[in-house]
């Protein structure tokens, strides 16, 4: 609608749900006032801030489609789901666990995202950073609860930075990045809970007998690139994994 002034929903104290989204604002600062909200949706303004004042019922904030440049002064207790795709953040830092102790969805998709290091909420179970120029993982080993992670189209060469502590990971997203070798997918072999693994548009993807490569590195995989493993493909993987075993004996 064009919204440039919200101060008038300052009087409405006991608003639960709040969208202003596709309007023209750049201040926050009337919600303040909102202390029983529980979720709120302010997608394509002209935000460079998600800081606001705590608000401690607000449960999920959608902050999509601003001018947002960082994650500093997100302090509501019980925010579970914090989506803020399509923005302009370059680093991760600026989130706190001990203030975003309920926090388990994050979404940052389409930012300006070069690293994973720094990202201080460790009780994560859902990390979106597909659409970044993220090079290198750092810090993973802390979300010992993350069961899905989504990475397709960034600039990853290397797999390094997964830990065996991240023992509840059940889902990689790893479309379009720049894996070449399977030595380095071998590297996953430390997620001892992965089942499903996307590697689609990767360099190593266009090699032969890719499947077969990946599946024999990875045996506890149920779907690679979103296909289900066939038995058949289980029993050819493993033994391939057997040969390779005898050829470094």
């Amino acid at each position: 609608r064009g919204l440039t002034d919200i101060s008038l929903l300052e009087r409405f104290i006991h608003l639960r749900y709040v969208d202003l989204s596709k309007n023209k604002l750049k201040d926050l600062a009337p919600l303040s006032s909102l202390t029983q909200l529980l979720w709120l949706k302010v997608d394509g303004n002209l935000l460079t801030s998600a800081s606001m004042q705590e608000l401690p019922y607000l449960q999920v904030i959608s902050f999509d489609r601003n001018c947002i440049l960082d994650l500093e002064g997100i302090t509501h207790p019980l925010l579970a789901n914090l989506s803020l795709k399509e923005n302009k953040i370059q680093t991760v830092l600026g989130l706190n666990h001990d203030q975003l102790f309920s926090l388990q969805v994050l979404e940052l998709r389409g930012n300006q995202i070069k690293t994973t290091a720094g990202l201080g909420v460790s009780k994560l179970k859902k990390l979106y950073l597909a659409k970044n120029i993220i090079c290198s993982l750092e810090g993973l080993e802390e979300f010992e609860q993350l069961e899905t992670l989504h990475l397709r189209d960034n600039k990853l060469e290397a797999l390094d930075g997964f830990s065996d502590s991240m023992k509840c990971l059940q889902y990689l997203n790893l479309r379009s990045n720049g894996i070449k070798s399977f030595q380095e997918v071998e590297k996953l072999q430390v997620l001892p809970m992965l089942q499903a693994l996307v590697l689609m548009e990767n360099p190593c993807a266009e090699e032969p007998n890719y499947r077969l490569e990946v599946l024999s590195r990875l045996p506890q995989l149920q779907r690679l690139d979103k296909e289900l493993i066939e038995e058949e493909e289980w029993e050819q993987a493993e033994k391939i994994r057997q040969t390779r075993k005898e050829k470094e004996k």
